[in-house]
């Protein structure tokens, strides 16, 4: 919110946790009700739990290596493309929605991302008015939009 505040100079304030009927948080827009959908970027479970410290089974550890000898870029939009088409199946009892996708991944930067834009499957239906990508886990960054393009 902060780097969306930045670039377009419209305050975005007022934050608050929903309940799971509703999208994850909300906040006021230019004075307006505004829901945001966020999700966390990561190649696999197996990669989240060992970026998130978490206690890593043997079978875990297997994983994570079979995951280091695949195409970085094709991961990168294998799971990008997993978050939008489950995201897509989602209704929200809302009348604006944005999906905000946080890039939660080290290895992963926005740049990354965005070379990948033109390969990125959007489904033609889905309940977001936009799609936002932050480009890091600490937004450092910034953030880019994804739809509409």
């Amino acid at each position: 919110m902060r780097w969306y505040e930045a670039n377009t100079g419209k305050p975005i304030r007022h934050i608050w946790h929903n309940q799971p009927i509703r999208p994850d948080v909300s906040c006021t827009l230019e004075g307006e009700k505004l829901d945001l959908e966020i999700a966390h970027l990561y190649g696999s479970e197996a990669e989240a739990m060992a970026i998130l410290g978490r206690d890593l089974s043997a079978q875990t550890h297997a994983e994570l290596h079979n995951l280091e000898q695949e195409n970085h870029d094709a991961r990168l939009l294998q799971a990008l493309n997993r978050i939008l088409a489950n995201k897509a199946l989602k209704t929200y009892q809302s009348d604006r929605v944005w999906l905000v996708i946080r890039n939660a991944h080290p290895q992963w930067t926005k740049e990354d991302i965005k070379n990948l834009v033109g390969h990125i499957s959007v489904p033609e239906q889905h309940p977001f008015e936009k799609i936002w990508i932050v480009g890091d886990m600490s937004g450092q960054s910034g953030i880019f939009r994804l739809y509409p393009s």
